[in-house]
């Protein structure tokens, strides 16, 4: 058998760890009930990663793992559907401050906070959504 009706195999088996078929929403109990209130205030928005010079030379990867808290149900609508430019917003704020980072400096994770709680501000329009930083890695 080769790899590809292996892979093929496995993903429709359901054992390839990230390969589903499901859509996620209705798993959620959501939209499926047709509630329009969302379970939760979380929005997992994703990692925003950028290239960096190491002090030695090597490169390295400068790594911010974001969410965002968005507690009324119309701002956390409004930020689901706005997650892709969010997530946009994110990556170019990072790469802007790696661009300047020096090589021997540690990542300030304030000003981070601070630049990408303006990008969320600025992207859903509408004061109440929290920037939430999960983690800041130099790899």
């Amino acid at each position: 058998m080769n790899r590809r009706q292996l892979t093929l195999f496995l993903t429709l088996m359901g054992l390839v760890p990230g390969a589903s078929f499901a859509s996620g929403k209705k798993a959620e109990g959501g939209e499926g009930k047709g509630e329009k209130k969302p379970q939760g205030t979380f929005l997992m928005i994703g990692l925003a990663t950028s290239a960096i010079v190491r002090s030695n030379g090597r490169h390295s990867v400068l790594s911010v793992e974001t969410g965002i808290d968005a507690p009324d149900a119309k701002l956390y609508a409004r930020a689901e559907k706005l997650t892709p430019r969010l997530q946009a917003a994110y990556v170019q704020a990072v790469q802007i401050y790696a661009a300047s980072l020096s090589p021997t400096a540690v990542p300030d994770a304030d000003y981070i906070s601070r630049e990408l709680q303006r990008q969320t501000d600025l992207v859903v329009g509408a004061p109440g959504v929290r920037l939430l930083l999960g983690s800041i890695i130099v790899n």
